[in-house]
């Protein structure tokens, strides 16, 4: 019986002894995300001879991820396997990305069936191109700051510290107000899961800023490490009555995203029209597809995430 344990904010260092020496580019797999995103999945962890190893729910549905460690993991997914056969659900992993995808048809050939989602595709990006925007296929990305700039003189950049979470909870609420989200699953999940995270802003190490105008807070965002070399944005909120907002946070934090990093993964579209277009006009590096390996034979589970 595997001794799985419910995710909490003192469980950063074991489980980022594995994620950051790994190569996982999913943002599913930042810490931050795990211990915020909680409520939702009741996602629980173990380790198994030196895998690092999740389980959760999705909606009445048991679901696993791919183990993280070094070495062939067959003998590690065979005791997930189980644990799923003992819980009486079929056995489904979810964000299977393409590499690890490659990695699963190799070392148990013939044994899974796998369904992709373009909505939860990651958006990979250069931290140098996010951060400096130059070339000519980001001219219409700096015309948009340099508009800000001259329409907003004395706007300012500060990073995320304790003493203004406050302001962050109250753009964010204004933000839920403006567009509803608490009449959406969706952005109604989002907000507890952003509640969470600035509650616990330190213990889930994460980073971010705050974009001012006239003294008002316009915009903020944060994120957190994935890997040692991808860094992930995790929310990124504005106003959307100041012109240029969402461009100029993006830039300012960007910039401020340590040189370690040459990644920057901005998370998934969820298929909304107007996300994927702004995600699209950054010109990622990389979308990373992601997938649900069920077995072959399993019935088809069709869980989402």
């Amino acid at each position: 019986m595997i001794d799985f344990k419910d995710i909490t904010p003192k469980d950063k260092d074991i489980i980022t002894a594995f994620t950051m020496d790994s190569n996982r580019k999913n943002c599913d797999l930042a810490f931050s995300n795990l211990c915020s995103w909680r409520f939702l999945y009741h996602t629980q962890y173990a380790i198994i001879d030196n895998f690092l190893v999740f389980r959760f729910w999705v909606d009445d549905d048991l679901a696993y991820m791919m183990p993280i460690g070094n070495g062939n993991p067959k003998q590690v997914i065979d005791i997930l396997m189980e644990d799923a056969r003992m819980q009486q659900h079929n056995f489904c992993m979810l964000g299977v990305s393409t590499f690890m995808k490659q990695d699963l048809e190799e070392i148990m050939p013939d044994r899974f069936i796998f369904t992709d989602d373009r909505d939860y595709a990651d958006y990979l990006y250069l931290r140098s191109d996010l951060s400096t925007l130059s070339g000519k296929k980001y001219q219409p990305k700096r015309n948009h700051i340099n508009k800000f700039k001259n329409t907003y003189p004395d706007y300012s950049y500060t990073p995320i510290t304790p003493d203004r979470i406050a302001e962050c909870m109250e753009l964010e609420e204004k933000w839920c107000k403006a567009n509803d989200c608490d009449k959406q699953e969706g952005t109604g999940n989002e907000r507890k899961a952003l509640i969470y995270a600035l509650e616990h802003f330190d213990e889930l190490g994460l980073t971010g800023g705050i974009l001012h105008v006239n003294n008002q807070i316009v915009a903020f965002t944060l994120g957190s490490p994935i890997n040692h070399e991808i860094f992930g944005v995790h929310i990124e909120k504005a106003d959307t009555s100041i012109d240029g907002a969402y461009a100029m946070i993006n830039n300012e934090f960007a910039k401020r995203i340590p040189e370690q990093f040459i990644y920057v993964n901005r998370e998934e579209d969820l298929g909304l029209e107007g996300l994927r277009k702004a995600k699209l006009s950054y010109h990622p590096v990389l979308i990373l597809e992601k997938y649900m390996a069920c077995l072959k034979e399993s019935p088809m589970c069709m869980i989402k995430w």
